[in-house]
């Protein structure tokens, strides 16, 4: 996290195996870690701002009276510098865990080296985001940090030469509340006084001054006081034992500024503390401590009965002393008091998982998870924090939320995610056999949105079930995803059903055109070459989907008997497609009118033109001229693949003649239709096609929620009769929308 520059370290480089072998297989981590970097490390050697020997033997020693296992204080050992022991060789040479350690502590200090968090509110929360990921999978990683940093400014201190401002700002405003979070007092006091020392150096000097002044006077008191009230608890039988409370400079001055008081009229300057075995024990030394002394009711707390939020337990009371002066007393068992000295690090038993113990066991699941959620409780406090007092008067929320799994994994969720959104992220078949989820043990809806520290349980059908999920997931109305990520994977799973589905069907009509033309030694993929299809699949789909029409099937079925003469040759080419290469008149009573009368041309299947539509030629290798809407984005895409292939055409000035004759060609269009459901909806709408002399060569429909979908191939003369269709369609009762369909 330190911001400093970062030197090269100096001496040699020999290869990590043989030092950090060399002391036998018997050796523990922490003995040939420290052995290794004595040996290649000069005791001067400078890495990340920090002397690299001091350091590594602060941190251990650190870590040591916190109670953290070996693996942890090896850690700190090889985090710096990061040049000379890779990753890999660490847990190649050492052990896979230690090398997972010291990659996270290096990913945080990487973090620090792009500037503090004083930055904008969004850096702030970015860089909050990416400290939670790298710190959630092991406590010991934010214990590494902490203690990291504090050597760093024990440091400082002991040189004389004060930390960048940035490290000493960072300090107070995002790791001191980090160890205040976790309930690891021992170092958050000494986090803050050096901050403190070194952000208000006059403050400091002057606030330490005054306390020094009245020192005898108040240990003085206090040993009186000890005394008398060990004495009266042995009375009782109770095994205590008494002692002065040290005072910390910063949490002085910061009550001076909140109540507005000077130093003398700071209520707890003066503290004890009790240490008993047992809760009664706790209650009985609180009234041997209020009849001894006048208590102030306004400053009694019971954390007992109710613990704070990070689970510290204690009685905290003040009373007035005979010389009218405020004395502040805490009382605890043992184990809360070791509790309030190292926090969630008292309980953590790296020792027993790893030599035997269960991380996976109920008790150290539910330890992960406890600690996990009061990380994720410091990230929104001192988010909140940061964007208040940074550049940003108002800073957003942040935009992501954090659930849990059973297990403790912390998953990272965008802010409104469900549980559906969830089960996406831990896996893409748990997302599809998503049915329903409980959260924190209670079942919940699962468009209900997540909210940061929640255990979240994804109830799934059997894995291999065929139901997948559900297309209500897609309808944004009803809020079941809020991650792109999960509604690109439910819009996956249709658009392969869909595929499947067309597939099976345009294979079907493929194989009964084989079979009625006798052709069923033809294989499917040179049909599919024939067709310009890259494969049989995409064959088979554009079969199903009309794409390609039964008249042209049936051709490239036939084979090159009836095919149009393949066109290649760039002068037959040239010809064809200049401007005004048409020799002949237009033929009465034509269709079309192309470039050379010598070849077959037909309607795209794609687009289906319409006269008067206006209409662009493309010649095709073998299939003649396909004949499609100017404006359809198939051809856009042909034209621009092979200009040279495009041909001017246009529709028989017959043709678009009006009144012509009943019998002229008609063409087939394709027409979508959406209505309410009703009984009788399909009849109303065959009753507009009959009055309209409209032949229908296609229908199909689909019903869903009340709401039908009818699609309708049908033969029109011209586009003005399909308008007075459409417009007649329209009229029906429950009809929403008719329109033709294109592309």
């Amino acid at each position: 996290m330190s911001t400093s520059p970062e030197p090269s370290v100096q001496g040699p480089a020999p290869g990590m195996g043989a030092v950090a072998t060399k002391s036998g297989t018997h050796a523990s981590l922490l003995a040939r870690a420290r052995e290794l970097v004595l040996a290649v490390v000069r005791p001067e050697a400078i890495s990340d701002g920090v002397p690299v020997i001091a350091h590594a033997q602060g941190v251990e020693s650190i870590l040591a009276d916190l109670g953290v296992d070996e693996t942890a204080q090896a850690a700190a050992w090889l985090v710096r510098p990061a040049e000379r022991w890779p990753v890999s060789a660490i847990a190649r040479d050492f052990d896979p865990v230690l090398a997972h350690l010291v990659e996270r502590m290096r990913q945080l200090i990487r973090l620090g080296a792009g500037g503090s968090l004083a930055a904008a509110a969004h850096v702030q929360h970015e860089m909050l985001r990416r400290m939670v990921l790298a710190m959630a999978d092991d406590i010991r990683v934010v214990l590494l940090l902490l203690a990291s940093r504090l050597q760093t400014l024990r440091l400082c201190a002991h040189g004389g030469q004060p930390p960048d401002t940035a490290v000493s700002q960072e300090t107070l405003d995002v790791l001191a509340p980090l160890a205040n979070r976790l309930g690891v007092w021992q170092l958050k006091w000494e986090l803050e006084d050096l901050s403190f020392r070194f952000l208000e150096p006059q403050t400091y000097r002057s606030l330490a001054s005054q306390l020094e002044e009245k020192r005898a006077e108040r240990e003085a008191f206090l040993k009186s006081a000890v005394d008398r009230l060990a004495l009266a608890l042995k009375a009782e039988g109770v095994a205590a034992k008494v002692s002065g409370r040290p005072k910390h400079l910063y949490s002085i001055h910061l009550k001076m500024q909140a109540k507005r008081r000077d130093l003398d009229t700071i209520q707890d300057l003066r503290g004890l503390r009790v240490i008993v075995d047992s809760v009664p024990q706790c209650y009985l030394a609180l009234d041997l401590v209020h009849g001894f002394w006048k208590p102030i009711v306004s400053e009694y707390d019971d954390y007992i009965a109710r613990p704070k939020p990070n689970g510290y337990r204690s009685l905290h009371t003040v009373v007035v002393a005979e010389d009218g002066l405020p004395l502040e007393v805490q009382i605890r068992t043992v184990e809360m008091h070791r509790f309030a000295e190292y926090g969630v690090a008292s309980h953590w038993r790296y020792k027993e998982t790893g030599r035997g113990g269960d991380p996976n066991s109920p008790a150290a699941v539910e330890r992960s998870v406890d600690w996990i959620r009061q990380l994720l409780a410091w990230q929104r406090e001192v988010g909140q924090s940061l964007g208040s007092a940074g550049v940003q008067a108002h800073a957003p929320e942040l935009a992501f939320v954090y659930a849990l799994t059973p297990q403790g994994r912390v998953i990272e969720l965008p802010a409104g995610a469900t549980a559906v959104d969830f089960a996406y992220h831990v896996h893409t078949g748990l997302g599809h056999r998503c049915r329903g989820a409980r959260v924190d043990g209670q079942l919940i809806p699962l468009n209900r949105p997540l909210q940061t520290g929640q255990t979240v349980e994804i109830i799934a059908a059997k894995d291999g079930s065929a139901e997948g999920p559900s297309r209500d997931w897609l309808n944004p109305s009803l809020g079941y995803v809020a991650s792109a990520r999960a509604r690109a994977k439910v819009r996956q799973w249709f658009n392969a059903l869909e595929l499947a589905r067309d597939a099976a069907s345009g294979r079907e009509r493929v194989e009964r055109v084989l079979q009625r033309e006798g052709r069923t030694a033809l294989a499917f993929e040179e049909l599919a070459r024939r067709l310009d299809q890259p494969d049989a699949i995409a064959l088979f789909v554009a079969v199903a989907r009309e794409e390609i029409g039964p008249r042209q099937l049936e051709e490239a079925i036939r084979g090159d008997a009836e095919q149009a003469p393949v066109v290649d040759n760039p002068d037959t080419l040239a010809r064809l497609t200049r401007p005004g290469a048409s020799g002949t008149q237009p033929r009465a009573g034509a269709v079309l009118v192309v470039g050379m009368d010598s070849l077959l041309n037909q309607l795209a299947r794609c687009c289906r033109p319409l006269p008067p539509d206006a209409v662009s030629g493309f010649v095709t290798r073998g299939r003649g001229v396909s004949v499609h809407r100017t404006d359809c984005p198939t051809f856009a895409r042909l034209a621009r693949d092979a200009p040279e292939r495009v041909i001017e055409t246009s529709w028989d000035p017959q043709t678009l003649k009006q009144g012509a004759a009943p019998d002229q060609r008609r063409f087939p269009v394709e027409i979508e239709l959406r209505a309410h459901d009703r009984q009788g909806l399909l009849r109303d709408v065959s009753d507009v096609f009959a009055r309209d002399r409209i032949n229908v060569t296609a229908v199909n429909t689909l019903s869903r929620q009340q709401q039908a979908l009818m699609r309708f191939t049908i033969e029109a003369a011209d586009g003005s009769q399909l308008d007075r269709t459409l417009v007649a369609l329209r009229k029906v009762s429950g009809v929403t929308d008719a329109r033709r369909k294109v592309g």
